[in-house]
């Protein structure tokens, strides 16, 4: 199993955001999630927002850190993307 994110470089809120993905499947990428504690209601179509202080919780659970670039680009090359604006 492996997941993504990318740094809490992402402005929303009043806080600063990272993305956590998966390159496997949406099923793998709700299972880390729940397991670190990220409600569902986290989940944005293709990824879970998660905020800077809950950053390192991710990582030490196993999450992989990469840039937002390299991130989209793993999402898009598993088939998982799903841009705004499109039909899922």
């Amino acid at each position: 199993m492996t997941v993504y994110i990318d740094p809490p470089t992402w402005p929303g809120h009043g806080r600063m955001w990272s993305h956590l993905v998966s390159d496997v499947s949406f099923e793998e990428l709700h299972a880390f999630a729940a397991s670190v504690g990220c409600p569902r209601r986290a989940f944005e179509r293709d990824h879970y927002d998660v905020p800077a202080e809950r950053y390192a919780d991710a990582v030490r659970a196993g999450a992989v850190e990469i840039g937002s670039k390299e991130l989209v680009r793993r999402l898009t090359g598993a088939g998982l993307r799903r841009p705004k604006g499109r039909a899922v």
